[in-house]
């Protein structure tokens, strides 16, 4: 391989249209001027950019280890040959056709630049290719970053995207993406049906104003504290959601973090999976009158439910009435069927318990 000289260096820059300096350059004696940059010369050759030089024929004069390796072979086996011998003739015929662009044009270019791997799979390269003069002859460089990996994963990761979204926008769940400090980034059309708003209303809201007074509200903030603070990565736990007409619904939320790069989670997904129906806003029943409520859903009498308790038959008549004057039901299956349809019960659980309990088996 010849080595670059400052001659050399500067020539290339004139040829390449460059303007002569405004105030004259002191001319160097021949011992002033250094001969050899093999630190420079070292670095092209180990440089994961792939570097080339040819001259007008297409025959290479020097190539650096990462452009070999585009090949398959090292740059001992470039040097002295043909485009034709390691490219195909359709891209053999395009590299040619870029190289006499260079020289006639004499200027650099900027360009992706499709080839062959050496596992007969395409690749894409992006970079420069520009003229030098190299032993008093003008030649063709080129320098270029293999994309080909990069742009595979941008691809997946747009077909992810997509996936999600048609998963967000047609599977019906309710779901929204929540900001560390709980604005919502986005959210499904079920979503803002949910909170009776339009999506861009939904969008940039703060989770907290969506969310009806509950005394499970802290347990739900050091939860989601702990997904912050990625101490858990997921959590299942139960809300009242509020919309925009002041009704309310129970919910369960599964909450996940988003990603796994930082010390903080920076997205949650919540998705809700279960809910009650939009009901208006009802006083808060106590801890005794849920657990009587889940024992009459259970079909137990007033006797049954007194012993269970530990309480006298006409303290549960007491409370039996007291819970029909709050929720507006005038029978016992009225009684149960607004417990289910205000949030009060677990739809999902087998003996009746509290929508609010944290296990299957809580009574409270």
């Amino acid at each position: 391989m010849d080595d670059f000289s400052l001659e050399a260096l500067l020539a290339d820059a004139q040829g390449a249209g460059a303007k002569a300096p405004a105030h004259p350059v002191p001319t160097r004696t021949a011992s002033e001027v250094p001969q050899r940059y093999d630190a420079f010369a070292g670095l092209a050759d180990l440089a994961p950019a792939a570097a080339f030089l040819r001259d007008s024929e297409g025959r290479y004069l020097w190539a650096n280890h990462a452009y070999a390796h585009l090949y398959g072979t090292v740059p001992e086996e470039l040097v002295g040959k043909y485009i034709e011998d390691f490219d195909a003739p359709a891209e053999a015929e395009q590299f040619r056709a870029l190289d006499q662009e260079i020289l006639g044009r004499g200027t650099p270019v900027r360009h992706t630049l499709d080839y062959r791997r050496p596992d007969g799979s395409p690749g894409q390269a992006v970079g420069h290719r520009f003229p030098v003069r190299e032993n008093g002859r003008t030649c063709v460089a080129g320098i270029y970053v293999d994309v080909t990996d990069q742009l595979r994963t941008r691809v997946q990761w747009q077909e992810a995207e997509d996936n999600l979204q048609a998963l967000r926008d047609h599977s019906g769940l309710p779901c929204a993406l929540l900001s560390a400090n709980g604005r919502v980034v986005e959210a499904s059309a079920a979503a803002a049906e949910v909170f009776q708003l339009s999506l861009p209303e939904l969008v940039g809201r703060r989770a907290h104003t969506l969310l009806a007074p509950d005394p499970g509200l802290d347990r739900l903030h050091r939860r989601w504290n702990g997904l912050i603070a990625r101490r858990t990565r997921r959590v299942e736990t139960t809300a009242v959601l509020v919309d925009a007409e002041g009704r309310q619904r129970r919910a369960q939320l599964h909450l996940t973090t988003v990603g796994r790069s930082t010390a903080r989670a920076r997205h949650v997904w919540a998705v809700v999976t279960h809910q009650s129906l939009a009901h208006e806003t009802h006083p808060s029943l106590t801890a005794a009158q849920i657990r009587i409520l889940s024992l009459l859903a259970a079909g137990s009498s007033n006797g049954d439910i007194a012993t269970s308790l530990k309480l006298s038959r006409q303290t549960v008549d007491y409370h039996l009435s007291r819970l029909r004057d709050l929720l507006g039901a005038a029978t016992r299956p009225a009684l149960v069927a607004r417990a289910y349809v205000l949030g009060i019960l677990s739809p999902e659980a087998w003996p009746p318990r509290s929508a609010t309990a944290t296990h299957p088996l809580s009574t409270a």
